[in-house]
């Protein structure tokens, strides 16, 4: 089955600067489940049915992988360079002075490019999991988010667009406490925030105060990731395709809830980054938000519908007196210490 979807018809969310990128990409974080091989030829497929925007980081393991099929997509005519927008980020490992820019350096290299799009810092302290752990696996290093350690890592970022190795910066995985903290020491402010959003998690204070600060959410788990590590699930955890409003919606417009999902994050303002190795998932995917958009009392009912439920809890990266994994995430509205 091959499939194109018009570039037209595909909405786009508009950058601080005036660009304009896709409201939605592909994810590529599957390192759990599925191989490099498997991961970069879903990317090969979803570039040839329409997505422009792809989601990639060093922790993934699989830019080199990812590099080879832009290679051929180059190579091949699907599509140009500039019609592309690629992101990467560092990981948690690598946020001391020179090694954010190297690690950019290593992921330019794997991706074959000469720029990307936009750089995340992936997490924003330096506290390392290996990838693949148990969901009890601490490092004796871990410590609380420190201001001076991340603002090292960021003014590297920035560097590295001042080097014009990349073109636009982003933050990830923040909390108003910290990005009010760091903000204004930022020379150059992130342009989008990376940040789980799903109907059941839907983070209404911290999406409203990345818009007024023209920060552009870009969601992750956007259809509550049902197949998440075990390490991120938890006995608490509600699963947003059962969600009332979302299997309502799903029966109106005679579509799969996960759709429904998707549709609600295009029209609320966010971009998802829905993640699949199948081929007829990853084309609904992209093709469901180019017609039969949500009502706005669909819209509304899903905003009620939301529980608070955060899946990617973190826990691996505590802290020795960290209370729990609510500390990662300043729940009481303080920078936790």
């Amino acid at each position: 089955m091959e499939q194109k979807i018009k570039q037209s018809l595909i909405p786009a969310r508009t950058l601080k600067g005036g660009e304009q990128i896709p409201c939605i990409g592909l994810g590529t974080f599957g390192s759990d489940k599925y191989d490099a091989d498997t991961v970069s030829e879903a990317v090969y497929g979803a570039i040839k049915a329409g997505y422009r925007l792809i989601d990639c980081a060093s922790v993934y393991q699989n830019e080199e992988q990812i590099g080879k099929v832009l290679k051929r997509i180059f190579a091949e005519g699907v599509v140009k360079r500039e019609e592309l927008f690629v992101t990467s980020k560092v990981w948690n490992d690598k946020h001391g002075k020179g090694e954010v820019i190297d690690s950019c350096k290593k992921s330019l290299k794997d991706l074959g490019l000469s720029r990307i799009d936009m750089y995340f810092v992936h997490w924003p302290f330096p506290n390392y999991h290996a990838p693949g752990c148990n969901g009890d696996s601490r490092n004796p290093d871990s410590k609380p988010f420190s201001v001076e350690e991340f603002m090292t890592a960021w003014r590297q970022c920035e560097t590295l667009v001042d080097l014009g190795l990349v073109r636009y910066i982003g933050m990830s995985n923040m909390t108003i406490p910290k990005l009010e903290a760091v903000l204004p020491l930022c020379r150059i402010r992130p342009a989008a925030l990376e940040m789980e959003l799903h109907p059941s998690f839907q983070q209404p204070e911290l999406f409203a105060y990345a818009v007024s600060q023209e920060i552009l959410p870009i969601g992750y788990c956007p259809i509550g990731s049902p197949s998440r590590p075990e390490r991120d699930r938890t006995v608490e955890d509600v699963a947003d395709m059962e969600l009332p409003s979302i299997i309502a919606a799903a029966r109106s417009h005679q579509v799969h809830p996960a759709v429904i999902c998707l549709k609600w994050a295009v029209q609320r303002g966010q971009v998802p980054i829905p993640f699949s190795v199948k081929e007829s998932q990853y084309i609904a995917n992209l093709e469901c938000v180019t017609w039969d958009p949500l009502t706005d009392e669909e819209m509304e009912a899903i905003s009620r519908d939301d529980k608070g439920c955060r899946l990617v809890k973190g826990q691996v990266f505590l802290w020795e007196g960290a209370r729990g994994w609510e500390d990662l995430w300043d729940m009481d509205g303080r920078i936790a210490k």
